[in-house]
C-alpha cells in the first residue's frame, strides 16, 4: 500500500500486522492448509495483538479504531494466511460487529469482552440449505414461549461453526412474512438442542472450518434477541454491507500474496539463459497484477473512508467485494501461469493461493448478487 495515503496510526498498525504475517502466519499457512485444522495458535496471537477488538467499543473490551484500520489489518492477515483471515472476518466483522452495532448494553457487556479478546469464537448463522443468496427465504423458525424462543431448523456453510461459543443467528417467527418476519438471536454454542456437523472437502481456505448447525427445540432466552420484532433482516443487511469492505481487503491481501510470489519467482527462475522476469510476457502479467491490486486496494479504502465518515457506503462496499474478488482470482491465475508447471503443485504457495481465492466470489454475497445490489442502488438514485 502507498504509505503516503496512510496516517501515522494506520502505518504503525500495518507494519505490526505485516511483520506478524510474514514471520508467523505465512510460515504456518501451508501446514494448516494440508491438515485442515482450525488455527488456534494464530487466533490466540491475533487476540494478543488486540486485532479482534478493532472497531469495537472500548468500554466493552474492544480496541476502538476505524474501518480503515480494520481493512489494513484484514489485508495483512489475508496476505499471510487466507484461511486465518476468514476466521478473523467471520468472528469480528460479522458476529462481534453485529452485537456491537445492534446489541443492548447488557448483551454487549455479556458477550463482547470474550469475543474481542479471542477467548470466545463467534459465528454468523444466516445461510440455509434452501436460502443462500435468497436470505429473506430462510426457514429456521422460532416460537416464543415461557420467556424463550424455541428454535428449530438448519443452518449450513457457517464459518467457525464447529468452534463457535457464540452464534448470531437469523430466525423467523413467520416464514410467510419473508424478510419482515426475521429476528436476530444471540445463541450460546453450548445450549441444549444444538448439533454442529463439520463440513469437510473444501477446495481452499481449508483451516477455516465450516459447519452445519441443527437446532432441535433449542431454548434461547428472549433477552438474547437483538432489537424488536422483525428487524433482523434490516440489521443483517447493515452488517453485511460493512463486512463486504473487510472481504474486499481480504481479497487484496490474497492478490498481494500472489503478486509477491510471482515477483520472487520471476527473479530467480531462469529460462533461455536469463531470469524469466526479463521476458516481456512475464513483465506484462506482473504489471497488470500490480495495477489491479492497487486499484482494488484504493476501492476498499474509499468504502472504508466513507463508512468512517458516516456517509453512504453500501454501493462502494459491493463494488469493492465484486471487483476485489475478481482481482484476487485474476492475480492467482496469473501467478500459477508465471510459475508454470511448478505452480500447479503443492507446496508452491500459488497453488494454495489459487484455491483460496476462488471462494471470495461466492461467500458473503456472490458476484452476481453484488452486481444486483450495485445496479439497484444506482437506478434508485
Amino acid at each position: 500500500m502507498n504509505q503516503d495515503l496512510l496516517n501515522e496510526e494506520e502505518q504503525l498498525l500495518k507494519n505490526t500486522v505485516a511483520d506478524f504475517s510474514d514471520k508467523v502466519l505465512s510460515e504456518r499457512a501451508a501446514l494448516y492448509d494440508e491438515s485442515g485444522k482450525f488455527p488456534w495458535d494464530n487466533v490466540s496471537e491475533i487476540g494478543q495483538l488486540g486485532l479482534f477488538g478493532l472497531t469495537i467499543d472500548e468500554e466493552y473490551g474492544g480496541s476502538g479504531g476505524t474501518t480503515r484500520q480494520l481493512v489494513v489489518a484484514a489485508e495483512e492477515i489475508a496476505r499471510g494466511c487466507a484461511a486465518t483471515s476468514v476466521v478473523y472476518i467471520a468472528h469480528l466483522s460479522l458476529c462481534t460487529q453485529y452485537i456491537n452495532m445492534f446489541g443492548s448494553a447488557e448483551q454487549k457487556a455479556k458477550y463482547l469482552p470474550g469475543l474481542t479478546s479471542g477467548q470466545k469464537i463467534g459465528a454468523f448463522a444466516l445461510s440455509e440449505p434452501g436460502a443462500g443468496s435468497d436470505a429473506a427465504n430462510l426457514k429456521t423458525g422460532s416460537v416464543k414461549t415461557n420467556g424463550h424462543f424455541v428454535v428449530n431448523g438448519t443452518k449450513t456453510w457457517i464459518s467457525n461453526a464447529p468452534e463457535a461459543d457464540v452464534m448470531v443467528t437469523m430466525v423467523t417467527q413467520d416464514s410467510t412474512l419473508g424478510y419482515k418476519g426475521i429476528d436476530s438471536l444471540i445463541i450460546d454454542g453450548d445450549l441444549d438442542g444444538i448439533t454442529v456437523n463439520k463440513l469437510n472437502g473444501k477446495m481452499g481456505v481449508r483451516a477455516s472450518t465450516v459447519g452445519e448447525i441443527i437446532f432441535d427445540n433449542c431454548h434461547v432466552p428472549v433477552t438474547n434477541r437483538m432489537g424488536g420484532d422483525n428487524v433482523g433482516f434490516r440489521q443483517t443487511m447493515s452488517v453485511l454491507n460493512a463486512s463486504r469492505i473487510s472481504i474486499g481487503a481480504q481479497c487484496v491481501g490474497i492478490a498481494q500474496s500472489a503478486l509477491e510470489a510471482s515477483i520472487d519467482y520471476a527473479k530467480t527462475r531462469e529460462a533461455f539463459g536469463s531470469p524469466i522476469g526479463d521476458l516481456q510476457a512475464i513483465q506484462w502479467m506482473i504489471a497488470d497484477m500490480a495495477t489491479e491490486t492497487e486499484a482494488a486496494r484504493q476501492l476498499v479504502m474509499k468504502a472504508a473512508t466513507l463508512r468512517d465518515n458516516d456517509l453512504p457506503f453500501a454501493t462502494e462496499a459491493s463494488m469493492a467485494k465484486l471487483y476485489c474478488s475478481r482481482v484476487a482470482m485474476d492475480c492467482a491465475y496469473k501467478a500459477v501461469q508465471i510459475h508454470g508447471g511448478t505452480g500447479y503443485f503443492a507446496p508452491t504457495p500459488v497453488e494454495r493461493i489459487f484455491r483460496d481465492a476462488r471462494v471470495t466470489e461466492i461467500y458473503e454475497g456472490t458476484s452476481e448478487i453484488q452486481r444486483l445490489v450495485i445496479a439497484r442502488n444506482l437506478l434508485r438514485d
